[in-house]
């Protein structure tokens, strides 16, 4: 019996990660969408309607390129809500800085949107997509201290200016919620999407995790 090919629809090596030590063993696809565009036009949306469409954008973007005729497709979108607004990658030191002068000794919600497609017989049959929120307690950091992580180059690519399971885990006082998600994908929001897609986690598995 054969099961469906697993397909990441991320260019994230930190989601990747996570699915790789939760038994999975995906293909990369990556969507060339102008994310920052598209939150733009969403800005009068609900955040976790946002990110959730921005994970469905990724996916739509993604069909046409891909050949397996049975496969479940994964998109993925993160931003941080803190202060009545979304923030997602900083792309500049600049940036980041401020980033961390606002978040620092305060809490904010790392929103996780996510996208399943059941692709059977090549074509696209199904799709599940939802939100998943964690709250980030960040520790209370000076300038100096923000500086050097900043200038270690890690929070310029990643959603909120920060990581969890990285550098900036040392400034990470603690969470609520789901910790895959804060990585980059939830796992428990994966599972009770693949359910509404008829699709069982544990067939999902590579030999490997059997």
């Amino acid at each position: 019996m054969t099961h469906p090919e697993v397909i990441l629809g991320s260019a994230s090596p930190a989601r990747l990660r996570v699915l790789r030590q939760a038994g999975l063993d995906p293909r990369v696809l990556i969507a060339d969408i102008d994310e920052d565009s598209l939150a733009a036009e969403l800005a009068a949306a609900p955040p976790a309607e946002i990110v959730t469409r921005l994970a469905t954008a990724k996916a739509d973007a993604l069909l046409t390129r891909v050949t397996s005729p049975d496969a479940v497709l994964l998109t993925c979108d993160s931003m941080l809500h803190i202060g009545g607004g979304l923030a997602g990658k900083p792309h500049t030191p600049e940036v980041a800085r401020q980033r961390w002068t606002q978040m620092s000794g305060r809490s904010a919600n790392l929103l996780t949107g996510q996208c399943l497609t059941r692709i059977v017989d090549g074509a696209p049959v199904a799709q599940a997509a939802d939100c998943q929120s964690t709250q980030i307690r960040f520790a209370t950091l000076d300038t100096a201290t923000i500086d050097a992580y900043v200038a270690t180059g890690e929070p310029l690519a990643v959603a909120g200016s920060f990581t969890l399971d990285g550098i900036g885990g040392w400034f990470v006082d603690g969470i609520d919620g789901d910790p895959s998600s804060v990585i980059g994908i939830s796992l428990p929001l994966t599972r009770r999407l693949l359910a509404r897609l008829d699709v069982d986690v544990t067939t999902l598995w590579s030999t490997r995790a059997r």
